[in-house]
């Protein structure tokens, strides 16, 4: 068998790296999980090209990235979401806000979006988001008689923020595989995601207004006194936890990693403020955070066996050779880049897609003078585009998990593509005015 193996490396790079990717989509196409696949491939490469001796060395890289100490704030951050979607804080939240809607045209879309902003600020979880707001919030919207594609949009779109907003998962692992400092990229995505969840706003008013009848003025009375103040309750917890959050890491108090771990307390506090703290929610939060962090962790471990294997045959030299000798201008690179990205997120999970492509672009950047930090949160301003786009946006079938059986996934993706054209239009921006991230 290891003399069968022997011959790949008589192929060359080229060749190889042509049956590797080949190997990669005929594998997924079949259905086997990503995870599985990086391994079997990463497995196969190495001791065809290699021989058995080369393994303890791809052992060791997988160990190197799932050792990091800032790793341990991924199961922090989905744990917080796990709680959050078994409480009631997410619900409270959004009728709280029902005092920042008010009576304006597209309040409860706006309320929305501003909702989605907070929840992704406590956990940085796409998926649960989503869920969430099409539990709460779309059944009022299609309820007020909004337009149901301008609903769906909100929902998904709304929830996907948990992309950019710190603490962000994707920042995270991406500040893992390119080695950056990952507070510097929460510092640096802030502004952009404010600035993405504002366009989501101003689109929101400006169809509201051009078209009435797609988001009417809810009906009934002005909101008492009392009410008021009891709506306001369902705010203290939530910004609490924010603060908690962002403000010990942008304080200089705790790293990332410990501040996920105040972000964990700060909600389980919560619960137990509300009454709702029960054996049986831990239980059921810890059972998913184990679920969700055990993909994560082998669709990393698979990753970096693979990149490694291509490191070391020599692909990763002749794949950036090939990128950058495009064109002689950098920005034609870097549009290319995404352009792969772009391409990649229809098809493949995010983390996959970090692990996979990072190793290779992020030097190339460096090279052209680019700063990998700012290029993180461009990164996860296109995985924005990648979590609503078809045929396997996963925002899109989050969503239909959970909404009217007469919503269909075609009514879902036709209804997002407003929002695409709006994540594009942020990742442009990005690209031109690169001090909006502050580097």
């Amino acid at each position: 068998m290891i003399e069968f193996f022997g011959s790949f490396q008589s192929l060359g790079i080229e060749f190889g790296t042509l049956l590797m990717f080949a190997m990669l989509l005929g594998l997924l196409v079949s259905g086997i999980p990503l995870a599985f696949v990086t391994l079997l491939v990463a497995l196969i490469f190495a001791l065809g090209w290699f021989g058995p001796m080369v393994v303890p060395l791809i052992t060791s890289r997988v160990y190197s990235f799932v050792s990091s100490f800032v790793f341990v704030s991924v199961p922090m951050f989905v744990l917080m979401a796990a709680i959050l979607d078994r409480s009631g804080i997410a619900r409270d939240l959004f009728d709280a806000m029902k005092l920042v809607g008010g009576r304006l045209r597209g309040g409860v879309a706006i309320q929305t979006i501003v909702v989605a902003v907070i929840l992704a600020a406590m956990s940085g979880i796409i998926g649960g988001e989503v869920v969430l707001l099409g539990l709460v919030a779309l059944p009022q919207m299609l309820r007020l008689g909004y337009d149901k594609h301008l609903a769906i949009g909100v929902v998904c779109a709304g929830g996907a923020l948990g992309t950019m907003v710190p603490p962000s998962i994707v920042l995270i692992i991406y500040g893992l595989t390119a080695n950056v400092s990952v507070g510097d990229l929460f510092t640096a995505a802030f502004v952009p995601g404010l600035m993405l969840a504002g366009f989501y706003v101003a689109y929101v008013l400006i169809r509201a207004y051009l078209n009435p009848e797609a988001a009417p003025v809810p009906d009934g009375e002005s909101v008492p006194l009392p009410e008021k103040l009891r709506l306001l309750k369902g705010l203290v917890l939530p910004l609490a936890v924010v603060a908690g959050v962002l403000g010990s890491i942008y304080g200089g108090i705790a790293s990332v990693t410990e501040a996920s771990a105040v972000g964990v307390a700060g909600v389980l506090l919560s619960t137990v403020v509300r009454g709702e703290f029960s054996l049986d929610l831990l239980k059921g939060a810890a059972l998913q955070t184990l679920q969700t962090v055990g993909m994560i962790v082998w669709i990393g471990i698979g990753a970096s066996a693979l990149v490694g294997v291509f490191n070391l045959m020599g692909g990763i030299k002749f794949v950036s050779a090939l990128i950058s000798g495009i064109s002689n201008d950098p920005t034609i690179v870097l549009l290319f880049m995404m352009l792969i990205l772009f391409v990649l997120g229809m098809f493949l999970d995010w983390v996959g897609i970090a692990l996979l492509t990072m190793p290779i672009f992020v030097p190339i950047i460096k090279d052209l003078g680019y700063d990998p930090v700012w290029f993180g949160v461009l990164f996860c301003m296109n995985m924005q585009v990648s979590f609503l786009s078809p045929p396997f946006g996963p925002a899109a079938f989050y969503l239909k998990s959970v909404a009217p059986p007469d919503i269909s996934l075609a009514t879902i993706f036709r209804s997002l593509l407003p929002f695409i054209a709006l994540q594009v239009l942020a990742v442009a921006i990005l690209i031109v005015a690169p001090w909006i991230t502050g580097r």
